[in-house]
């Protein structure tokens, strides 16, 4: 039920508002729109407004706005030939047809700001509770050479007096590697300056692991932790014999173990479970390679009360951030620094969405927020048949001042669906493996 819930929320609200935004600047030009559909395919049901039949199609896999007299090259363009009629796409201006192809990936682009904003002043921001604590060294690294201690409470950083765990995260976010820090800690009364030099790795935890119990919100379907045995809500206790009591001590754990099974001790409703997983390399968020057990951590968090203007602001901000990592994303795809195996297909997303409806309206929303970000960014790539190959194409004529023949535009689509079939079938046969219980 959560899956059917999350589907409906995440893909179909996000395509509406997709295709809404080709509806509504299709209007603005004065052109008619005869089909408004989500999904491809037979229709099953909907309703007449005017002139455009409003309907839901058998194929979820996306939708469409047929506007009259589209190029008939295009994929969904329908039976009927443009004849010149002055509210046809055909009959008016390039750069109309490209804003009405750009207004698709824009309204997604602009959605997230608006959905985040109002959650935001009806809810509050949500946030890491640890990261309003003050900076305590907990537990470390074996093999730190920070020079800090279990136990040290840091003064200062720099300028930065009494910090915060939320304070040190944004001093460190700023620093390029190799910058050092001043700091200044105390222990049993006794206060002393440490020099540390930031190196930037994935796995340097300058001030100790963050507060963070390790326990499991979310084992991915299909990923090593599932295969192994992990479950929803297990508490890590013991990795290879060493006692965890951190988060980030768990990870850095698995990111050491170059790939050999690992020998795990987890609480599961008050028992002691023995488990063996075994981790698969997978890309991180700066795009470094690492041994993964595809889990996610229980993180408290703590909302913060913001003004209507702060709202906005916080979920511009937001979406901002999910752009660039978007778009980063994008470009570690096109040089093979991520896998297209990496991607999901409207399995892999309606199951995705289903466990954020699981975990509640925060999660939910900020998934929303994601894969309409997701939708609009690769809808802006120059793919044929997508809106952004629309867009190359119309630029492209605009600068020879005349049309492309009817068979260059035939070819052109039929690469682009070629292409984005074969993406799909690929994509969607990883998901259906990873599902699989004899996957791992």
């Amino acid at each position: 039920m959560n899956t059917l819930i999350g589907t409906i929320l995440v893909l179909g609200v996000i395509i509406l508002v997709h295709e809404w935004g080709h509806f509504i600047i299709a209007r603005l030009f004065k052109v008619r729109v005869d089909v408004f559909s989500i999904g491809f395919g037979p229709r099953l049901f909907g309703f007449k407004r005017g002139a455009t039949d409003w309907r839901v199609s058998a194929l979820p896999l996306g939708g469409y706005v047929r506007m009259a007299g589209q190029d008939i090259t295009d994929i969904d363009s329908g039976e009927q030939k443009p004849t010149g009629a002055p509210d046809e796409l055909l009959s008016k201006k390039r750069w109309q047809r490209a804003l009405i192809s750009f207004a698709g990936p824009a309204i997604n682009l602009i959605f997230p700001v608006l959905l985040l904003g109002l959650y935001f002043v009806i809810a509050g921001e949500p946030y890491p509770a640890y990261i309003d604590k003050p900076l305590v060294v907990g537990g470390i690294s074996a093999d730190s050479s920070s020079g800090l201690r279990v136990g040290d409470k840091i003064l200062s950083i720099d300028n930065v007096k009494n910090p915060t765990w939320g304070e040190a995260s944004r001093a460190l976010s700023s620093l390029p590697a190799g910058s050092v820090l001043k700091i200044q800690a105390e222990n049993n009364g006794a206060v002393r300056q440490v020099e540390v030099t930031y190196k930037k790795s994935l796995d340097e935890h300058v001030f100790g692991y963050a507060p963070i119990a390790p326990k499991v919100l979310q084992v991915l379907p299909g990923g090593p932790a599932a295969a192994g045995g992990m479950k929803d809500g297990d508490l890590v206790l013991t990795v290879n014999g060493n006692k965890i009591g951190y988060w980030d001590q768990f990870v850095e754990a698995i990111h050491r173990s170059e790939g050999r099974p690992v020998q795990m001790e987890v609480s599961r409703n008050g028992q002691t479970q023995s488990l063996t997983v075994t981790p698969k390399i997978g890309a991180a968020k700066n795009g470094e390679k690492v041994y993964q057990f595809a889990v996610s951590p229980d993180i408290d968090v703590a909302h913060k009360a913001l003004g209507l203007g702060d709202s906005f602001k916080a979920s511009f901000a937001q979406t901002t951030a999910l752009v660039t990592e978007t778009i980063d994303v994008v470009s570690k795809l096109i040089t093979g620094r991520v896998s297209v195996k990496d991607l999901q297909s409207v399995i892999g997303i309606s199951r995705a969405a289903g466990e954020a409806v699981s975990l509640g309206p925060s999660a939910t929303i900020l998934f929303m927020a994601l894969i309409s970000v997701n939708l609009g960014i690769l809808n802006l790539l120059p793919i044929p048949i997508l809106d952004g190959g629309h867009i190359l194409l119309l630029s492209l004529e605009g600068i020879r001042r005349r049309d492309f023949s009817l068979a260059f535009k035939e070819r052109f689509v039929q690469v682009g669906l070629v292409f984005l079939l074969v993406l799909i079938a690929y994509v969607m046969y990883n998901d259906v493996v990873r599902m699989l219980p004899l996957h791992s």
